[in-house]
């Protein structure tokens, strides 16, 4: 289950970086082809095309970064304190330390896909089977760690 799990983020990831990549060169494109009437006006469109590309840039950058987080979980790691790459399931909500992308399915099963750096993780970090935990007056006891 990890396993597909990772899987199923790293395709994610790997979308949103090649999104942004194609945004990015759009953009770049745009700039360099526009031939406007007025100067002024092509220079304002061009400079505006290349803040639209450095956010790009910027997007596929953070992208770039949390697809390295990925690539340190090992899927093959039985994890018996939750930490990152651990898969947690509780009475509530299942989730899978990773990066934050959200609902995954997975065998129809959902899993929610968090960060070690959200809050949820933080009230839930070294905790082990049976043990509970809350954020926002919610309550979670965890079923199964691995």
């Amino acid at each position: 289950m990890k396993r597909q799990l990772l899987q199923e983020c790293l395709r994610i990831q790997n979308e949103q970086i090649q999104a942004a990549k194609t945004a990015m060169e759009e953009a770049q494109e745009s700039a360099n082809e526009h031939h406007g009437a007025i100067e002024d006006k092509f220079e304002s469109f061009r400079e505006a095309c290349q803040i639209q590309r450095d956010m790009y840039a910027r997007q596929l950058d953070e992208a770039m970064s949390t697809l390295q987080i990925l690539k340190r979980i090992n899927s093959m790691k039985e994890n018996s304190e939750i930490m990152l790459g651990s898969v947690v399931e509780t009475d509530v909500q299942d989730f899978f330390i990773s990066i934050s992308l959200g609902a995954i399915k997975v065998n129809d099963k959902t899993y929610f896909a968090i960060s070690a750096m959200s809050p949820l993780f933080k009230a839930m970090a070294g905790k082990s089977i049976g043990d509970t935990f809350g954020l926002r007056d919610k309550q979670y006891k965890i079923k199964n760690i691995y």
